[in-house]
């Protein structure tokens, strides 16, 4: 089965019923976890992005808590855990300064947790990885968000 592109099905969604929306809607949240996790920061967090983004860190600082630092096997994974867990919810907001925002708090945490990057090519190459994102989301943001970035950038 070949699947619609996001403007048939956008067309589709325009001609249909309130109540026969709501029920496409509900079947979708459903069927797989992370559709009700966006269905529920649509109808529930979208409003106020601030908290949102502080319930985010909140929940990056608990996991960070948890890294177990005697293995770097367990600190890589955890590490990439995390950072998954954040991209999720970089998709969810859909906006270059919260994603901007959590990926700095992301390279803060690791170096505040003093995760050691010189022991291991994988987690410097996480990284610096996240670092060299960070620096190009910035170049797209707008002159005073790039200066406020750039020098959380710097003390980092």
């Amino acid at each position: 089965m070949k699947a619609a592109t996001v403007h048939e099905i956008k067309q589709e969604l325009i001609h249909l019923q309130p109540a026969r929306l709501t029920e496409i809607c509900l079947r979708l949240a459903k069927f797989k976890k992370e559709n009700k996790e966006l269905i529920s920061y649509l109808l529930f967090e979208a409003g106020d992005e601030n908290d949102y983004i502080r319930s985010v860190k909140n929940e990056m600082d608990e996991m960070f808590v948890e890294i177990n630092q005697s293995n770097i096997y367990y600190t890589k994974k955890m590490l990439r855990k995390i950072l998954r867990i954040t991209n999720k919810h970089i998709r969810y907001i859909s906006g270059k300064t919260a994603e901007v925002e959590l990926l700095i708090y992301f390279l803060r945490k690791i170096k505040e947790t003093k995760i050691p990057l010189q022991k291991s090519v994988l987690l410097a190459n996480i990284y610096n990885g996240q670092q060299k994102k960070v620096e190009k989301l910035i170049t797209g943001l707008h002159e005073d968000l790039q200066h406020d970035y750039l020098q959380q950038m710097e003390l980092i």
